[in-house]
């Protein structure tokens, strides 16, 4: 029998075909594991808890029991006390949650023939009185509010054919001209979408049930009038007293507009997020942009020389003049996934994605303790506590890189790491910063719920208008404002002024002016 041609024949090439199987068999090897990592990690982010954390007091629920589950007969609405009867004992807590609303007092009193004693038949007289609170909700209402504006002459001029002047009786100027639109309902459409996430069709199918019959393209319009003739000049001034700040944060997340030229209906638009840090007014600022391009920071932060908290993402590099701060929310994370990849069984404890968390976990426990401390106070302990254990994770990280592969999970975390190394050691430079931009990531997730409920903009100039209203009510928020009643307040005076982009005007109207009535603010006990 012949010998086949790739059959070796010499030891020398006996081992060389065995080297290139042992190899390959290393390689496919490596690429198995990488595909399994991949589907664990796939299948716990579907079916698993998406927290990093897990709270103590925390209780799982489904959203078809979470009524069961919540009112449960071991959490009793007050306590009980016995006198010569038992009765609910009202704490100043209880009665402190109320006293901001309105109360309608309903007065029970026999009838004048009753008053009379059953025992001796003398009259009774009032001993003292029995309260009870409840709390009642007025649900929406659809109300029609006709102006009537009186025009005047005097008669004296028509009689005797003088010119006669005409005066008018002044009216405040309309928030949408032409239209049925109020201050109250424009207000109440744009919170009912942008801080409850309920679409314009459902708020359609909800006035009709009010007996009002009006098209959700009619809402559109008004939202989208609102937002680019009224609030847009708020926004504008609000931006300009966040280029004044020194430290930011900033953060971007995907956006499908439907209609916008040069692109197809799927290909993905964005949606950038600016905010002030620690200090300062608290301003969050959403910006729409067709593309992720480092060009749209900065463009929008033209003017803006600090420090800007960001993830890893390269194109925040374009923005000039400032010092980039990088998320240990982020390294941590991919070292937990990692972790979470590892098969079943093993003893995740002694993994090496393990020691990199718990490198981070350090981190965050010392930012914990600083977390009521002044600037100057966290600069000088990160110095002491911080910075060692980044020395020492520094060294871990290059130790590491040689004895994993690249593209495991592992390897990415560890390469994130060594990447990202000059931001996520920036935050030792000053003490207002942050060690991860987790305030960016909480300011964005209104935008992120709600576009599960509405899924896309329709239009450019829809999706800007939802990024100055989204602006207005997170910064709202943000400053203990209530939406509802604040947008309200806007739509009252902004038509008002004689010039709406008049700054001083604008900065009376500002989230975090104290000009602002108290009933535009949320009140808590």
């Amino acid at each position: 029998m012949e010998n086949r041609a790739d059959t070796p024949t010499t030891i020398e090439e006996l081992e060389r075909k065995n080297a290139t199987l042992e190899q390959q068999n290393a390689e496919l090897t490596a690429k198995l594991n990488w595909y399994q990592e991949q589907f664990k990690l796939a299948q716990q982010k579907r079916f698993g808890a998406s927290s990093e954390k897990t709270h103590p007091d925390q209780v799982e629920m489904d959203l078809f029991n979470e009524a069961e589950v919540l009112a449960t007969p071991a959490l009793p609405e007050a306590d009980m006390e016995t006198v010569t009867y038992s009765r609910k004992k009202t704490t100043g807590a209880q009665e402190a949650k109320l006293e901001h609303f309105p109360v309608d007092t309903v007065t029970y009193e026999l009838l004048e023939s009753e008053p009379i004693c059953a025992c001796c038949g003398g009259a009774l007289h009032n001993m003292s009185s029995e309260t009870r609170n409840e709390i009642t909700i007025v649900p929406a209402e659809v109300r029609v509010v006709r102006h009537v504006r009186q025009v005047y002459s005097c008669r004296r001029c028509e009689r005797e054919e003088i010119r006669t002047p005409i005066v008018t009786a002044p009216m405040p100027r309309p928030v949408y001209p032409g239209s049925l639109a109020s201050a109250s309902i424009m207000a109440y459409v744009m919170s009912q979408k942008y801080v409850d996430s309920q679409p314009l069709y459902r708020q359609e199918q909800q006035f009709a049930r009010l007996g009002l019959t009006i098209s959700r393209q009619t809402l559109a319009n008004w939202m989208v009038y609102g937002a680019n003739h009224w609030l847009v000049h708020l926004v504008g001034r609000m931006q300009e007293h966040l280029l004044k700040q020194e430290v930011l944060h900033a953060d971007e997340t995907t956006l499908q507009v439907l209609r916008e030229p040069g692109k197809s209906a799927e290909t993905q638009s964005y949606m950038w997020l600016y905010r002030t840090g620690r200090e300062g007014p608290p301003i969050v600022l959403f910006d729409y942009r067709p593309t992720r391009g480092g060009e749209n920071p900065r463009d929008f932060l033209k003017g803006f020389a600090g420090y800007l908290h960001v993830d890893g993402y390269a194109g925040y590099h374009k923005v000039a003049g400032v010092t980039l701060v990088g998320c240990w929310a982020h390294a941590r994370r991919k070292f937990n996934e990692a972790l979470k990849a590892v098969p079943a069984g093993q003893d995740k404890t002694k993994t090496t994605a393990q020691q990199g968390l718990d490198f981070c976990n350090q981190l965050f426990a010392i930012e914990r303790e600083l977390k009521e401390k002044t600037p100057d106070e966290r600069h000088s302990t990160r110095k002491a506590k911080s910075q060692p254990i980044l020395e020492a994770y520094l060294s871990w990280l290059r130790q590491q890189r040689s004895r994993t592969l690249p593209k495991s999970l592992l390897g990415q975390a560890i390469t994130y790491s060594l990447n990202q190394w000059d931001k996520l050691s920036a935050f030792l430079l000053d003490g207002r910063l942050e060690i991860d931009n987790n305030r960016s990531e909480r300011s964005i997730k209104p935008f992120v719920i709600g576009r599960k409920n509405w899924l896309f903009a329709n239009t450019p100039r829809g999706a800007k208008a939802s990024s100055i209203i989204y602006s207005v009510i997170e910064t709202a928020k943000e400053n203990g404002l209530n939406p509802n009643k604040y947008l309200n307040y806007l739509f009252e005076q902004l038509p008002q002024l004689e010039d709406p982009k008049d700054s001083e005007a604008l900065d009376r109207l500002l989230p975090w002016s104290v000009s602002l009535p108290l009933t535009c603010r949320v009140f808590t006990s």
